[in-house]
């Protein structure tokens, strides 16, 4: 059964023709930078140490191996680098590996690990697709509620206006109502939180803060989805010209 992901919803959401070019012609886009190198190695250690597959004062060493690991995988795919930036990066992955933890137990107290990486493949209504997604992390604390949490590496922080954002909120929301449904739990029992990694900070460099998900914003997310679905299945394929001048695509031979 064919399936979207958030990330494929985003693409559609930036440029019905840009979700075309990559996720229905398979052509290669975005392959990733030292940021998203960052990220995914500061992942590695937040999973691995919540479910206490490294010990405790090695968070800096998995994260540098990891780190290491994705750079030489960016040089085999050609991407230009910034040295001075990988360099300051290693330092800040460094100070910041150690603090996840920490910052999650000031955050929620006495909390169980429900899940790393849970994968959802939930049917979306009357759909013949299935809703494909993987949640950072699920806790559960003592007051029976459930905490959908993801982390997300950035600079300094986030804004008002991305906190609020449709397109960065709706991952959230549309990941509480599937995993609502996959366990049967009611979503007044969930709530949703991005943890934000944050690079450059001097202080409050992990900052874990709730995400409104409430019934009318889910039923937004839905509508959203609905309507990719409809438009994609329709194959309208229609060009948003206010995202050319930042597409990978735009004035190649793929999109002229």
């Amino acid at each position: 059964m064919q399936h979207i992901s958030f990330s494929e919803l985003k693409n559609w959401a930036k440029c019905a023709f840009y979700h075309k070019l990559v996720n229905i012609d398979k052509l290669k886009g975005f392959v990733g930078s030292e940021h998203t190198a960052f990220g995914t190695a500061l992942h590695e250690v937040c999973e691995k140490s919540v479910l206490g597959e490294i010990q405790k004062g090695t968070e800096s060493k998995v994260f540098l191996e990891a780190f290491e690991k994705e750079i030489a995988s960016l040089i085999v795919d050609k991407v230009p680098l910034d040295q001075k930036l990988v360099t300051q990066m290693e330092k800040q992955g460094d100070d910041l590996a150690p603090l996840a933890i920490p910052a999650l137990e000031e955050t929620f107290g006495e909390y169980e690990v429900v899940s790393a990486e849970e994968k959802l493949y939930e049917p979306i209504d009357e759909n013949d697709y299935m809703f494909k997604g993987y949640i950072d992390l699920v806790i559960k604390t003592k007051d029976g509620k459930y905490h959908i949490i993801d982390w997300k590496t950035t600079s300094w922080g986030w804004d008002s206006r991305r906190r609020s954002d449709p397109m960065v909120t709706y991952q959230l929301t549309l990941y509480k109502h599937y995993f609502a449904c996959k366990h049967g739990l009611d979503p007044k029992l969930i709530e949703t939180h991005f943890a934000l990694l944050k690079r450059t900070a001097t202080k409050d460099r992990v900052e874990i803060f709730r995400v409104s998900s409430g019934a009318r914003k889910t039923q937004n997310a839905l509508k959203l989805l609905n309507q990719a679905l409809y438009n994609i299945k329709k194959k309208n394929h229609i060009k948003n010209r206010l995202s050319c001048e930042k597409c990978e695509f735009y004035k190649t031979e793929h999109c002229r």
